[in-house]
């Protein structure tokens, strides 16, 4: 019998009136958003099912607000007697995997996330710093590049490494420029940039890091109930103390996505349930490995087909 992973997406999956659906046919699932709504000093419930999105883009919005989906979807499929054998998630992602892997509550999951976008926000002034997805270019070959870049004086660094042929590279604005322009001389196709507020994992981002840090030594972290695949290692963490000192470094260190899911495969999981707004990492574990089964659960009636 295989295995079975829940995924959960990160920034860029979040789009105005996600859950709606669940909160208005699942009485049982209104408690997580309004759990989440009591623990924030605003209306999220507002933000996630009106917007604007204008605001909802914002990432110390966008973060409590994807989180609190995600869980929703959680719960629906976990009253259904769903279970899962790992738990991992794509950047952000992975605060919604400590909840279901039981470290987290979600109040408190979702106090660290909107804490975590401000740290974010405030940590790079607004234009200094970008991101961009590198299509076609190999890990090694990218590497050097950035790293001949960033000698130049224009912090450039891997920041996602996503699936065979996509990474995301995060930096200083001109640093990103300078390496989306060069892509072809680590064999890639082209660079897409990225819609984001900062340069996210990367080394600019250690002022955030230190912060995150202070606010997580006052948070109550518990033994996880399922094994939960961190972003940094790509390996199974199982001490609360790991996982909180692998939280702050995720803030500046890359997202090991496709080593994630290449060690779950490794450890016999053959069915992934992303769960969540968006199908993102469905296209990402696609492309990794054809063979296994990717099963999405971002709206009711996926739910209802899923199970």
């Amino acid at each position: 019998m295989g295995k079975v992973a829940f995924v959960f997406p990160g920034q860029g999956a979040q789009s105005v009136g996600m859950g709606q659906d669940i909160y208005d046919h699942m009485p049982e699932i209104r408690d997580v958003f309004e759990a989440a709504n009591d623990a924030l000093d605003f209306d999220l419930l507002s933000m996630i099912f009106k917007g604007p999105d204008s605001e909802l883009k914002k990432t110390y919005n966008t973060q409590p607000a994807l989180l609190t989906t995600s869980v929703a979807y959680l719960k629906a499929l976990q009253s259904k007697g769903i279970q899962a054998d790992y738990v991992a998630g794509h950047s952000l992602g992975e605060y919604s995997a400590l909840v279901a892997a039981g470290v987290l509550s979600l109040k408190d999951a979702v106090a660290i996330v909107r804490a975590r976008g401000q740290f974010m926000e405030q940590a790079v002034p607004d234009g200094h710093g970008a991101m961009a997805a590198v299509l076609g270019a190999s890990r090694e070959a990218l590497t050097q590049l950035c790293l001949s870049v960033t000698e130049s004086g224009q912090i450039v660094e891997l920041a996602n490494m996503n699936c065979p042929g996509q990474i995301v590279i995060s930096g200083s604005t001109a640093g990103v420029a300078e390496v989306s322009e060069r892509v072809k001389e680590a064999g890639g196709k082209r660079a897409i940039a990225l819609e984001v507020s900062g340069p996210f994992h990367s080394s600019m981002m250690k002022a955030a890091a230190n912060q995150l840090e202070i606010k997580l030594d006052t948070i109550t972290f518990y033994e996880p109930i399922v094994p939960i695949v961190a972003n940094v290692t790509a390996q199974t963490v199982k001490d609360s103390s790991a996982i909180r000192q692998l939280l702050v470094e995720q803030v500046y260190s890359p997202v090991l996505w496709e080593d994630s899911v290449q060690f779950l495969i490794s450890q016999g999981v053959d069915t992934f349930i992303e769960i969540g707004p968006g199908n993102v990492l469905t296209g990402l574990i696609k492309k990794i490995d054809k063979t296994v089964k990717v099963i999405n659960i971002n709206r009711l009636a996926s739910l209802e087909f899923a199970l």
